[in-house]
C-alpha cells in the first residue's frame, strides 16, 4: 500500500540528500521508490520528479566519465529547461541577489544584441502566421520594427 504523503511531511528533503550520493547501481530502486511506494499529492510529484532526475545526474556523475564542471552543470540545467519545460532560447537565468552589487547593475537594464536578434525575427514570424490580440499585436510590431520594450537597452555580446 503506498503511503499517502503531503509536502508538510517534508518527505522530499531526504529525496534529494539521499540523490546526491546516488550510484548507477541504486538508482533504479530509488526511482522506483520515489514512482510507487508514495500516494503523492500536487506539490510531492513535483519533488519526486526532480529528486529522480536530480538522481540520475549525480549517478552519471559518479562513473568514471563523470566529474562535470560548474559550467557543465548549467549546461545540463539549461538542457532540462529546453527539453523538460520545452521553453525556447534565448533564455536567461536572472540571480536578483546579483542587484545587491553594482557590478552588475547592466543585467538588469539590458538584452543581449543576440537575444534581441532572435526575439526581432520570431515577433515578425508570428505577426506573419498567427492571431493574437491588438495589444499584443501592437507589442509585436514594435519589436518588429526595433523598438526595445520596457525601457531595456541593447548591449553588444
Amino acid at each position: 500500500m503506498r503511503q499517502p504523503i503531503t509536502e508538510k511531511d517534508n518527505v522530499y528533503e531526504e529525496w534529494y540528500e539521499t540523490a546526491k550520493n546516488m550510484t548507477l547501481a541504486e538508482l533504479p530502486e530509488f526511482l522506483r521508490h520515489l514512482a510507487e511506494d508514495y500516494k503523492h499529492d500536487y506539490g510531492t510529484i513535483c519533488h519526486a520528479h526532480a529528486a529522480g532526475a536530480i538522481a540520475t545526474a549525480w549517478a552519471i556523475n559518479h562513473t568514471e566519465q563523470g566529474g562535470i564542471t560548474g559550467f557543465q552543470a548549467g549546461s545540463i540545467m539549461w538542457e532540462f529547461v529546453t527539453h523538460w519545460i520545452r521553453i525556447k532560447p534565448p533564455l536567461a537565468l536572472l540571480e536578483y541577489r546579483d542587484m545587491l552589487y553594482p557590478q552588475y547593475e547592466e543585467r538588469f537594464t539590458t538584452i543581449s544584441r543576440s537575444a534581441w536578434n532572435i526575439l526581432q525575427s520570431e515577433a515578425k514570424e508570428k505577426l506573419e502566421s498567427e492571431e493574437m490580440s491588438p495589444d499584443v499585436e501592437q507589442h509585436m510590431r514594435q519589436i518588429a520594427d526595433g523598438v526595445v520594450p520596457f525601457g531595456y537597452s541593447v548591449r553588444d555580446d
